[in-house]
């Protein structure tokens, strides 16, 4: 079998929408209404509804929806903000630039998202907690929520749209995810947005995202602009009513993944990725993590040299990206995400990916794992 597969299908996307994105393009430009307007107010009522929380607020991406989320807040300047160091740069950047302090702890082992403990240890002395839904499931909120003992939890949803624990979207006071293009909802650019259920929150993040207004040119706060567009709303409300199978088909293709790669998992090739307890698993993404002793990059190489789309999410933990290295941490303080930079290879995962496409990924996976003949066995 030959053939590539690219790591995301947007175009494969863009074809289930195209009909509905085009209509809907059209009515923004009759209306002349690009930025805010009744396109994005459709699309925050529907997708708080999704969400299961009461407000939404659109923002014009990802990073600046975590920064309006924390400003929403008032939080003490200069105060520290517990979030893990397994964590795409953005994070900490929102933490910064809303003026506050990044106070890194590492990830748990197995499923490599905030460590509970570690988070305790590092809160006394913090004012907010920030953890991380990554690759497709929530934190293990309910140990967070209590460790926090009433400090402000903001939650990093960005991969994890549609996601639940115990049957439940959100649960702390304010959340905010990216809809950037490659996420499971994903824009035609960037776009972003805050969930909450309190009121003042919203409303306080809708000011500050509008230059700190109620109304045009009186400005109660100081703020900045980070407003969503109407053609963006468009896209994401189209998409929206299509996310629940969408993310239904990304589990169904982890699981085709599961039973494909169990015998390299078995022989203790690679390992696969877990779901915490009480999780409903949306799979943004599917990071298997290359045994210690192999060489990922060159595994990684191998499978880009056969045209099979995988990455590394992240080649290298927050703590150690140039840019924030006045946080003051060296190699070795973060362990777990450490490691983990060195072994996750991310594999091709949506919701157009085909069997054979799958089966075409585990063939090459296992060629340059060293298994020779394997080509996807199914195990029992």
């Amino acid at each position: 079998m030959t053939g590539s597969v690219p790591l995301v299908d947007l175009a494969a996307a863009h074809a289930e929408v195209e009909a509905e994105v085009r209509a809907g393009f059209d009515r923004v430009l009759a209306s002349g209404a690009y930025v805010k307007g009744p396109e994005v107010a459709a699309f925050e009522r529907e997708y708080a509804a999704f969400t299961g929380v009461r407000h939404c607020v659109g923002a014009a991406n990802g990073t600046d929806a975590l920064e309006l989320a924390l400003r929403a807040l008032d939080l003490p300047p200069g105060g520290g903000v517990v979030l893990p160091a397994n964590t795409f740069v953005a994070t900490a950047e929102a933490v910064l630039r809303a003026g506050l302090r990044p106070v890194l702890v590492d990830a748990d082992p197995e499923h490599l998202l905030i460590d509970p403990g570690r988070a305790a240890e590092a809160l006394p002395g913090a004012v907010a907690l920030l953890p991380v839904h990554l690759y497709g499931q929530l934190a293990p909120m309910r140990a967070l929520l209590e460790i926090a003992d009433g400090r402000p939890v903001i939650e990093d949803a960005a991969q994890s749209q549609g996601a639940r624990q115990h049957g439940r979207g959100a649960y702390g006071r304010i959340a905010a995810t990216s809809f950037y293009p490659g996420k499971n909802l994903g824009a035609y650019g960037d776009a972003g947005a805050v969930l909450t259920d309190e009121p003042e929150l919203a409303d306080a993040v809708r000011r500050i995202g509008d230059h700190g207004t109620r109304g045009k040119y009186d400005h109660e706060r100081f703020g900045f602009n980070s407003r969503m567009d109407a053609l963006q709303a468009v896209v994401l409300r189209a998409k929206l009513r299509r996310l629940p199978a969408w993310n239904a088909a990304r589990r169904a293709a982890a699981d085709r993944y599961g039973a494909l790669l169990g015998a390299l998992a078995g022989a203790g090739a690679l390992t696969l990725p877990g779901t915490v307890p009480g999780n409903e698993h949306v799979r943004h993404l599917y990071p298997v993590r290359i045994a210690p002793g192999r060489d990922r990059d060159a595994v990684l190489a191998a499978l880009h040299a056969a045209g099979i789309g995988a990455g590394v999410h992240y080649p290298a933990p927050v703590h150690l990206q140039p840019a924030l290295r006045h946080l003051g941490h060296r190699a070795g303080a973060f362990p777990v995400a450490e490691r983990a930079a060195r072994e996750l290879l991310s594999l091709p995962l949506h919701p157009h990916l085909t069997e054979a496409q799958q089966t075409r990924v585990v063939e090459v996976l296992g060629r340059a794992l060293g298994a020779e003949g394997y080509a996807g066995r199914v195990t029992p």
